[in-house]
């Protein structure tokens, strides 16, 4: 579909990228990777058509239609969520108009006979055909789908646009550029501004409707769930693997080290070769043999090791003093805003040294919460505790976009640095990958990883004891996440990560609090120990639940009819029941038991010498402790439903 012919793009005569060729087809899943500024975002805009390249050609299909995303966007005020997401749907309203046109014209005309009446019906026909195969009557359900799925509600529908976050509203731009159905869909950094569930929709969507996709994303679990083929951008160089993300990290390294034993063998030949010539070049009895040694030599094709790029981000927060053993104490923390009902009975103890995730669906509380720490919101119902002696860092969710962008990278740090700390400017900007000329850039001419390192740059300034990062990872490269991450686990401190980042969070917290309903709920372990406890593999589900005045009403109604004398009707309804939960009960109970002997018997095996080498025992060890867990939970909700039943 799209054909990529030796292309080289320039920035101030320094190469960005060059020679690099290659093809778009149908169906393509591609992510492309590579660190803060290799020139992902210019690659996406020259395959969108808005930026020229210094050299190469791009070859798009003059029927091939091409739908782009940037990161930041200018959007329009005017309209409701509604009338702005109709219009992906222009051209069906276009051909709509054209086909009442020629019904006025069908049914005016009495030249029933002629050749123009007869070619008019049928273009009616034909354009009638290909309104109906482009969903012109059933689009109106498609659209509150795509836009339901993206996380807005009815309610929302008729709202203006004016009145939502820039984040909401990016969402409605990628829900007119999903309708669209583009054949090329460039997706830069789409899930920047999405919560877990609309992310796992997303990925759905994409996975099972898309045509073809080439998108940038720093989410790896996002990427590994979309595409099947990678393509880096690495050294001004693009390697191009068919793979998704993981097996591409894996082959890319057995490459290079393939590519690192052929070139140490080439070199040794190459070595024993000019030893020879320079050896017997003035014996003439070997003259004919050092001539064959020379052509030889001219003729190796050289082997070429790919470069690595090796600069890295080197952080690390440093702790303040001690603080007290419990930061932030809630007690029936509540916030409304007028009759919206954010959270209510809140109460949480987060410990010294813990380092906690906030997750649930955008507009749920998250940073609500965080701004009451913050002491940013006053006006909470409740108490809210912060303990003796805490520092707080904050990393704010547009922090990157609060950046004056006029200003230089050196002069950004040079402005809020105080002290000695003014002296080691340079040395700070070298370990965030600002070394150099690249200290001198502009803050607009930054990429929206590099305008959050600086970011960060200004949270590390001042040393904290309790550090809260709403959404960090926003525009940071899969290298750039691993530090941060690295980091946070080696601070002594206390951190509240608030992140839709699957991956991310897997290892880094000890506790989730799941905001939704109204209410916060706290569950111990990690974020993939609480998707499991939720019986779900991703978020699909999170936020689901009814408000807490709904929910009451619902328990009231249920336990109701128990309370009152059943018809006849009711208690067989009601028996029926309670043989099927009894059912369910029974079945997890004999499912546990089978579960437990097959571990026992497991455990047996890997006592012995040849069963502990065994790593397959292990694997189907896991998976069965994981199998047991899931019934045991199962069988737990079951048991508590025959009790209301019972009851």
């Amino acid at each position: 579909m799209i054909s990529v012919e030796g292309l080289k793009v320039e920035f101030n005569a320094t190469p960005l990228f060059q020679e690099v060729s290659y093809v778009v087809n149908k169906k393509d899943r591609i992510a492309l990777v590579g660190k803060n500024g290799a020139g992902k975002s210019t690659m996406l805009k020259i395959l969108a058509g808005l930026q020229r390249p210094t050299e190469g050609v791009v070859a798009i299909p003059h029927e091939c239609t091409i739908g782009y995303l940037p990161q930041v966007m200018k959007l329009a005020d005017e309209r409701t969520v509604l009338q702005e997401a109709e219009l992906a749907f222009e051209h069906i309203f276009e051909m709509q108009t054209e086909l009442e046109r020629m019904n006025q014209q069908l049914a005016d005309r009495t030249d029933y006979d002629s050749p123009d009446y007869q070619k008019l019906i049928d273009r009616f026909t034909h354009e009638n055909e290909r309104f109906l195969m482009m969903g012109g009557t059933n689009y109106q359900a498609e659209l509150e789908r795509t836009l339901q799925g993206l996380g807005f509600s009815r309610a929302d529908f008729n709202r203006p646009t004016r009145e939502f976050s820039g984040g909401w509203r990016m969402r409605i731009e990628l829900a007119k550029l999903l309708l669209r159905r583009p054949d090329v869909l460039l997706l830069d950094e789409p899930t920047n501004h999405l919560d877990i569930e609309s992310i796992q929709w997303l990925e759905n969507f994409l996975a099972t409707k898309a045509n073809a996709v080439v998108l940038v994303s720093h989410d790896r679990a996002f990427l590994n769930n979309v595409t099947t083929r990678t393509i880096e951008i690495s050294c001004g160089r693009i390697y191009d693997y068919k793979v998704k993300y993981d097996e591409f990290v894996v082959l890319r390294q057995e490459r290079r080290e393939q590519q690192l034993r052929a070139y140490e063998n080439q070199q040794k030949q190459i070595e024993d070769t000019e030893a020879f010539i320079e050896r017997f070049r003035y014996k003439a009895t070997k003259a004919v043999q050092v001539q064959s040694r020379i052509k030889q030599l001219e003729k190796i094709e050289r082997i070429e090791v790919d470069e690595v790029d090796n600069s890295a981000l080197r952080l690390k927060f440093v702790c303040s003093s001690r603080s007290g053993n419990y930061p932030v104490i809630c007690e029936e923390v509540r916030k409304a805003y007028g009759n919206h009902l954010v959270f209510d009975h809140v109460n949480l103890t987060i410990n010294r040294g813990e380092k906690v995730a906030f997750v649930g669906k955008n507009g749920e509380g998250k940073s609500t919460l965080v701004k009451c720490i913050m002491d940013e919101i006053t006006d909470y119902g409740g108490r809210l505790t912060l303990g003796h002696n805490v520092q707080l860092g904050y990393f704010a969710q547009n922090q990157a976009q609060l950046l004056d962008e006029s200003l230089t990278v050196f002069d950004t740090i040079d402005r809020v640095a105080v002290g000695d700390i003014r002296l080691k400017i340079r040395d700070i900007l070298g370990a965030f990958m600002f070394g150099g000329e690249a200290s001198d850039k502009k803050v607009k001419v930054l990429s929206g990883g590099e305008r959050t390192r600086l970011a960060m740059i200004k949270l590390l300034l001042e040393p904290v004891n309790f550090l809260i990062l709403d959404e960090p990872t926003n525009h940071l490269d899969m290298r750039s996440k691993d530090i941060l991450k690295e980091a946070i686990r080696e601070f002594d401190g206390t951190v509240i990560v608030v992140s839709h980042d699957r991956d991310f969070l897997d290892g880094l917290v000890t506790k989730v609090y799941e905001f939704g309903g109204g209410q916060v709920k706290e569950h111990l372990g990690g974020i993939y120990d609480f998707l499991q406890k939720k019986q779900i593999d991703n978020l699909a589900e999170l936020q689901l639940s009814a408000s807490p005045t709904q929910s009451k009403s619902q328990q009231s109604a249920e336990t109701q009819p128990s309370a009152a004398k059943l018809s006849y009707e009711q208690q067989k309804e009601l028996n029926k029941k309670l043989k099927k939960v009894e059912r369910r009960v029974a079945d997890c109970e004999a499912e546990i038991e089978q579960t437990e002997a097959a571990i026992a018997l497991l455990e047996a095996q890997m006592a012995t010498p040849d069963g502990a080498s065994d790593m397959s025992l292990y694997e189907r060890h896991t998976r069965l402790k994981q199998q047991l867990d899931k019934v045991v939970e199962e069988w737990e909700e079951a048991s508590i439903e025959l009790e209301a039943l019972q009851g």
